[in-house]
């Protein structure tokens, strides 16, 4: 049973860099040929793809966040990390990291999700 977990300050301030951490445990980040996906869900609005790490370490990101978003993934741990930078409180949301069977899926493909950690961005 794979189970992911996210992790990380519930609280940032504008302008500064969000930071979240997705541990995965159960099966391996590098199996092929999964994806390892960041989403998030404003308060009141539906789901907003951030991004993925795939099993090979290639990255892809949604091209209305692509400036600001960075995933990159530690190997050794099993983990892979979101960075977002120059956050406002637009950005204020629940995150959370699933796993997908391919590079593009549906919400409704993805097979696990972590609980979701919320992020609020605010002085």
């Amino acid at each position: 049973q794979v189970q992911l977990q996210e992790s990380g300050p519930g609280l940032v301030k504008p302008s500064q860099t969000l930071s979240l951490t997705c541990t995965v445990s159960g099966g391996s980040i590098t199996t092929n040929y999964y994806y390892w996906s960041w989403i998030r869900q404003p308060p009141g609005k539906g789901l907003e793809w951030i991004g993925y790490i795939a099993y090979s370490g290639s990255t892809y990101y949604s091209p209305s966040l692509k400036s600001r978003t960075s995933i990159s993934r530690d190997t050794s741990k099993n983990q892979f990390t979101l960075q977002l930078s120059s956050v406002t409180p637009e950005d204020t949301a629940v995150y959370y990291c699933a796993r997908a069977p391919s590079a593009h899926s549906d919400y409704d493909r993805y097979d696990y999700w972590g609980q979701g950690t919320q992020v609020t961005v605010s002085s």
